[in-house]
């Protein structure tokens, strides 16, 4: 039976700007679990929802449970969401983006619901893999399923490329995991009026560069990727990632890379409402691979960084801040 795996992406736009989303978000969550127990979150403002053992105790198909989770949603909560249905985590989370808000897209068909897609829309395919993929013709998901499984292995290499071929076949070996450790972490920052002032953006982005470095040095984590998020006056938003160098929670590194992202967005004149900064595929710190440096400013850095971290456990989060926020 299809559609047994709910992505819900609820619409927290108005929390964000009240402060309240962080708050809201383990309610929702909640709420999913009065349905069935195997819910995973999906932070900022989403969830993925098992619901086999649900629909069996229920009575009720995918598409009516979905239907009532969205109605206690508005009631209990004010906020609305939208929905993906399908027979794995992938084909709902890619459900959910192509559905319209607060509606429900339920997947039947999953080939060819992939067939015409782009090959980007595939999970585990970044810029630089759809471009490669794009200069071999593989350009849609129904061309890499049509593509013997030899040729994708030589292309992106022997494991990449049979995850790559079962997905664009339909196929996601990944579970939803209850109560799974947080693959990220957020910060956001709102701003009280339309702010066009590029020193303030990058104000804000130093803000929450410091503090997504030290939530993850307090729980020995690092992350391999950073995504600025720009929500502007009238509430559309833009998205970019990029994987850093080596996985770090330093924060003069997320700094840097923040930074660039932002650059790269060309914003001069464009009237932003607030930014959010996410710390992407967290792992422990102790797992993760540092090249030494043989900068003394780099390694004296990291030391003010730790006697810093010290300082902000003992006294509290505003001991120790840069310069440039303390204005």
């Amino acid at each position: 039976m299809t559609g047994m795996i709910l992505y819900v992406r609820f619409a927290l736009e108005a929390a964000h700007e009240r402060g309240e989303a962080e708050a809201l978000l383990p309610q929702l969550l909640a709420l999913l679990g009065e349905f069935t127990p195997v819910v995973q979150a999906d932070p900022p403002d989403a969830a993925l929802a098992d619901l086999r053992g649900a629909v069996r105790y229920f009575g009720r198909g995918p598409a009516e449970l979905a239907a009532v989770i969205r109605v206690r949603a508005l009631a209990l909560y004010g906020v609305d969401c939208v929905i993906g249905a399908g027979p794995n985590p992938m084909l709902a989370r890619m459900a959910a983006r192509q559905a319209g808000p607060g509606t429900t897209l339920a997947v039947t068909d999953p080939a060819g619901f992939l067939r015409d897609r782009p090959v980007s829309a595939l999970d585990g395919v970044g810029r630089v893999t759809a471009r490669t993929l794009r200069s071999y013709g593989l350009d849609t998901v129904g061309r890499v399923a049509d593509a013997p499984l030899a040729v994708l292995q030589r292309i992106v290499g022997a494991r990449a490329g049979r995850e790559l071929w079962e997905r664009a076949r339909g196929t996601d070996r990944t579970q939803v995991v209850p109560n799974a450790a947080a693959c990220s972490v957020a910060a956001e920052r709102s701003f009280p009026r339309d702010e066009l002032d590029h020193d303030r953006h990058r104000r804000a982005l130093l803000s929450l560069a410091q503090e997504l470095g030290a939530r993850m040095r307090a729980d020995g984590q690092v992350c391999r990727a950073l995504t600025l998020t720009v929500r502007y006056a009238d509430r559309s938003t833009t998205t970019r990632e990029r994987t850093l160098r080596e996985p770090t929670a330093h924060s003069a590194e997320l700094t840097s890379v923040a930074y660039a992202l932002h650059d790269g967005l060309g914003l001069q004149r464009a009237r932003v409402r607030g930014l959010a900064l996410r710390a992407e595929g967290l792992m422990p710190a102790e797992q993760a691979a540092h090249q030494l440096s043989l900068d003394p400013a780099e390694e004296k850095a990291r030391r003010l960084e730790a006697a810093a971290d010290r300082a902000r456990a003992r006294f509290g989060p505003g001991a120790v801040i840069p310069g440039a926020l303390a204005a």
